[in-house]
């Protein structure tokens, strides 16, 4: 005849205590998650643009007779423009950046003996905007020139010849 029947015992084994603790741990990660989500809102990623530096271009127009300033980047704004010349007086130019030869000839008023191409060291201090906010920068230039005229009934006028970065 048939055995008795033995009570059948149900033992855990150790893989589903494994996948038991497991389920139980991912429960409690996804539970802190969602508090921690709650309380801050939402995650808004924002790119961060890096501020590019300025660099300052002359061109020459008018026969010499004017240098326009400008930023190589279009992305900065010029506001004003100060050029200090050792020995001179500062000149101060708008947001268009023309620095006109009769200015630069006040301000080197003093090197008029010189003859052919010259260049003087000039430290230029601007106010721009770059990505809506007001910044400033400074840097050392070279201006090319050159003294023209003078002759005997003729008085000696300055030409601007262009602009480096010193």
């Amino acid at each position: 005849m048939t055995e008795p029947a033995k009570p059948r015992r149900s033992w855990i084994s150790l893989g589903e205590l494994i996948a038991l603790a497991a389920l139980v741990i991912s429960a409690l990660g996804l539970w802190l998650s969602y508090q921690s989500n709650q309380k801050d809102g939402p995650t808004r990623v924002v790119e961060q643009k890096q501020t590019i530096p300025l660099i300052l271009r002359g061109s020459v127009s008018d026969d010499g007779r004017t240098l326009t300033i400008a930023p190589v980047e279009s992305a900065h704004a010029l506001e004003s423009l100060t050029i200090a010349i050792q020995g001179a007086e500062p000149i101060t130019l708008g947001s268009d950046g023309r620095l006109s030869a009769d200015d630069l000839q006040q301000a080197l008023k003093d090197r008029k003996d010189e003859k052919g191409s010259q260049s003087v060291r000039a430290r230029l201090t601007t106010r721009y905007v770059e990505m809506g906010r007001e910044r400033g920068a400074s840097g050392t230039y070279a201006i090319r020139y050159q003294w023209s005229g003078g002759g005997l009934f003729e008085s000696r006028s300055l030409q601007i010849e262009g602009m480096s970065r010193r």
